[in-house]
């Protein structure tokens, strides 16, 4: 009992330090004894293709991070309110839980995710359970139950029952020693983080299930996204969130990396249309598994400046954190995105001043944009 309770406390800190990046989900280490199964080595599986249905029945782990609603509502309006499954451990807010279908799923509990699985008879899984970097270098024992333990138990119901599979990876599954400006799909990566280490080991993971067992798996490496609709939670970019709320509160605001830092970013509405066009794109247009996708890539001292466009008299200091300074970089200056745009028709809609623009449009303007205005 006293380790349950312990466990419980620990879930709960690590929910309270992060909710951004790639759709947050933390799960309970005590669920990590799952009942052995394996996947006949003989079988052949292949997903439900979009054309054979309706419409997909759609589960989404880990809802309730920065992606998870977001998405839950665009696949609404595209398939149906009911077809559209929100799933996460924790318990969500009344306009969550009224808007569309949402269950209590555990990913380290196989056979209840199974159970899920079968009785809405899903055909399409969004996996975006996972504990992001900062979290995860604090407790490396619940990084790897969430991030490994998790994929693998996703991995085999998906193989099992047939299902298409995206779960997504990131910018930090890069490391010192991969090329940074551009970054190529297919290059060495080596990172530093549990987060990184785990995302790389979905990446092969999903790949091997591919052509090993005919799983549609389908991933994309996401760069820095910003969003209007979650506060910042720590990470290495979120200061390109932090930069909106500080400068309508306030006035000022205090970057943690140096003004040259360059980085991939992506506004949230681009990051879900992709995500979507990569699951509905016909499975032999795609030419590999796991696609970067990128929109613009920015500088600390770039964003300031249009973000003075707005607000003139906005205040900037730099207080370089070095632990994120590190972390950003070993990661890629730019992504080489020309494959996710040749096979499947990537194309973005939002670069740096549309970013500003709508950032602001929807934090909401004071007196500070009105009297720039």
């Amino acid at each position: 009992m006293p380790l349950v309770r312990s466990v419980s406390r620990a879930v709960s800190q690590a929910l309270q330090s992060s909710g951004c990046g790639c759709g947050v989900s933390i799960l309970p280490v005590r669920c990590i004894g799952v009942s052995p199964r394996q996947v006949a080595s003989d079988a052949s599986f292949h997903s439900v293709s979009f054309a054979d249905t309706d419409h997909p029945r759609v589960l989404i782990t880990g809802g309730l991070g920065q992606l998870g609603v977001g998405l839950a509502k665009l696949l609404r309006k595209r398939f149906g309110k009911n077809n559209v499954i929100l799933s996460d451990i924790r318990k969500p807010a009344d306009n969550v839980f009224y808007s569309g279908p949402f269950i209590y799923a555990d990913i380290l509990d196989y056979k209840n995710l199974r159970e899920i699985v079968v009785n809405n008879r899903i055909t399409w899984l969004f996996h975006y359970s996972a504990l992001l970097s900062a979290v995860g270098e604090a407790n490396v024992p619940l990084a790897r139950a969430v991030n490994i333990t998790g994929l693998h138990n996703v991995l085999d119901i998906a193989a099992e029952h047939s299902l298409r599979l995206f779960v997504p990876s990131t910018i930090g599954a890069f490391g010192p020693t991969s090329p940074r400006d551009p970054t190529p799909d297919l290059c060495i990566q080596r990172p530093r983080t549990i987060y990184g280490v785990s995302k790389v080991h979905a990446e092969l993971m999903g790949e091997y299930y591919h052509y090993r067992y005919g799983l549609d798996f389908r991933c994309l490496r996401y760069p820095g996204i910003i969003s209007a609709d979650s506060q910042p939670g720590g990470g290495t970019t979120d200061y390109a969130v932090q930069i909106f709320h500080d400068a309508i509160k306030t006035g000022k605001f205090q970057c943690n990396l140096k003004p040259d830092t360059r980085l991939p970013m992506m506004y949230i509405d681009d990051c879900l249309k992709a995500t979507l066009e990569v699951m509905e794109a016909p499975a032999e247009a795609l030419s590999m598994r796991t696609y970067n996708i990128s929109a613009m890539s920015f500088t600390p001292e770039e964003l300031v400046q249009e973000v003075q466009k707005h607000i003139p008299e906005l205040e900037v200091t730099y207080n370089v954190d070095k632990t994120r300074q590190a972390i950003a970089d070993s990661w890629p200056m730019n992504f080489d995105d020309r494959n996710a745009r040749k096979d499947w028709g990537w194309k973005h809609d939002y670069d740096l001043p549309e970013l500003v623009t709508t950032m602001f449009s929807f934090l909401g303007s004071d007196s500070r944009i009105a009297q720039a205005n």
